[in-house]
């Protein structure tokens, strides 16, 4: 890289194959620690620093957030940073070293594209709330009908009137 630095309008491309240094993400989806990460690398030499441009793909491994299922997910991100020459209060990174740390910004972009609740499939019908067995396993699934305590005296109502009607079958003239 060090032939990039101060020589605007020089460019490099690379393909790198790295391990995740460290566990990517802690929901219930991650990029596990040691996993491929593949990333392919664009560094451009500007005035006031080096523009790093990226396509990152991983594969992230966690579970269902409905039926609790293992999962595995494709994780496709892009980012553009620039890494700048001298410390200064407009950019977030700096060259160091003749190096740029790629870590914290591919960490960053990976973990911000992770879903905050996976599913395995769109329509996943989830776990039975009293049973905590997964609907999809279950033959005949009816859900039973829960009436919310506070509105438990309008179905005492409800009922009263029912048997109102059952005892007054005379029509009134």
């Amino acid at each position: 890289m060090f032939d990039l630095m101060h020589r605007p309008g020089e460019m490099r491309e690379s393909v790198l194959e790295v391990a995740a240094p460290a566990k990517l993400g802690e929901g219930l989806v991650a990029v596990q620690e040691g996993a491929p990460i593949g990333i392919d690398l664009r560094i451009e030499s500007l005035h006031d620093g080096l523009l790093v441009s990226a396509h990152v793909s991983a594969e992230a491994a966690g579970e269902c957030s409905r039926c609790l299922k293992p999962i595995t997910e494709s994780v496709e991100v892009d980012f553009a940073e620039v890494f700048a020459y001298s410390i200064d209060e407009a950019f977030d990174y700096q060259v160091q070293d003749d190096h740029v740390d790629l870590e914290p910004v591919v960490r960053d972009a990976v973990v911000l594209s992770l879903p905050f609740q996976p599913v395995c499939r769109p329509d996943c019908p989830g776990l039975d709330p009293e049973t905590g067995e997964r609907i999809e396993d279950l033959d005949d699934y009816q859900p039973r009908e829960v009436i919310d305590p506070r509105w438990s005296a309008l179905s005492q109502l409800v009922s009263d009137n029912d048997r109102v009607g059952e005892t007054d079958t005379k029509p009134t003239d």
